[in-house]
C-alpha cells in the first residue's frame, strides 16, 4: 500500500500513513483537517487558515487543502443596545 504524508505549514509529517489510494488519502485529509480545526479552534480563528499539502513517499506533492475562515462583520463589532 502506498504511504501518504499530510504536511501542515507549521508541522511536516515525516511518518505518513499507508492508504489504499489517492482517493482514500483525499478522504483522510478532509477528516484530519476537520479534526485539527476543531481541536485548535482558537488558533484557527486567530490565524483564519489551515493549509495541508499531501505528498507521496517520493515527496511528490499530490494535492493541497486550504481552509480559510472568515468571521462576519457582525462578530467583529459590538452590537448596539436596543432600547424601547
Amino acid at each position: 500500500m502506498p504511504r501518504f504524508h499530510f504536511h501542515l505549514e507549521d508541522r511536516p509529517d515525516h511518518e505518513g500513513v499507508e492508504l489504499a489510494s489517492v482517493a482514500a488519502a483525499k478522504c483522510e485529509a478532509v477528516k484530519m483537517a476537520g479534526k485539527l480545526i476543531c481541536d485548535r479552534a482558537t488558533e484557527f480563528w486567530d490565524t483564519a487558515r489551515l493549509l495541508m499539502t499531501v505528498t507521496d513517499d517520493r515527496d511528490l506533492s499530490l494535492f493541497t487543502l486550504d481552509f480559510v475562515g472568515m468571521e462576519s462583520p457582525s462578530l467583529q463589532t459590538p452590537c448596539p443596545k436596543i432600547t424601547c
